[in-house]
């Protein structure tokens, strides 16, 4: 059988990607099948303050595609201690202009278990930022605001790590 175009491209890919010491997990290949990180976030009772706050800043379509991110979800008590740490309502942090910015600074470009996040002392964000990474006594914290509380949460698409505060980029 004649190779094809598409196959040789695939295999010259697939041996640039271990020529230059692979990808590793930011970008392995996703499961098949399975639930969608916004999926994943729906159905878990901790972060409906977050699933809110995606669908009032049109990011829902973003996180439920094939692009393969990691999301570090604040959980519903994040967002009330940081509402009473700015003074505002939920409404009011919803509306926010700058409330995109907040949330894309929760995502992570590429595939991330909790082990590649410890390992690393900055992480870039789909806002353009990056994210400090220290690790505190065995826990990992991300710039000095939140502790990863619950890791490795897999989906079709990525992971979902919970954290215990919310990042402000």
């Amino acid at each position: 059988m004649k190779p094809t175009r598409r196959s040789i491209l695939r295999s010259i890919g697939a041996g640039t990607a271990v020529a230059v010491g692979g990808v590793g997990a930011v970008s392995a290949a996703p499961p098949s099948e399975g639930e969608t990180i916004v999926d994943i976030a729906s159905s878990d009772r901790r972060f409906t303050i977050l699933v809110e706050a995606l669908g009032e800043a049109g990011l829902v379509g973003a996180l439920d595609g094939n692009r393969q991110l990691t999301v570090v979800a604040p959980t519903n008590e994040a967002f009330r201690a940081l509402l009473h740490e700015l003074g505002v309502s939920k409404t009011e942090l919803l509306h926010k202009d700058n409330l995109a910015d907040i949330l894309l600074y929760h995502v992570i470009p590429g595939r991330r278990k909790a082990n590649s996040i410890a390992n690393v002392s900055r992480l870039p964000t789909l806002n353009g930022e990056n994210i400090e990474v220290d690790n505190v006594d065995g826990a990992v914290r991300l710039d000095d605001r939140a502790d990863i509380v619950d890791t490795n949460n897999e989906a079709s698409n990525g992971f979902v790590h919970a954290i215990d505060g919310v990042l402000l980029p």
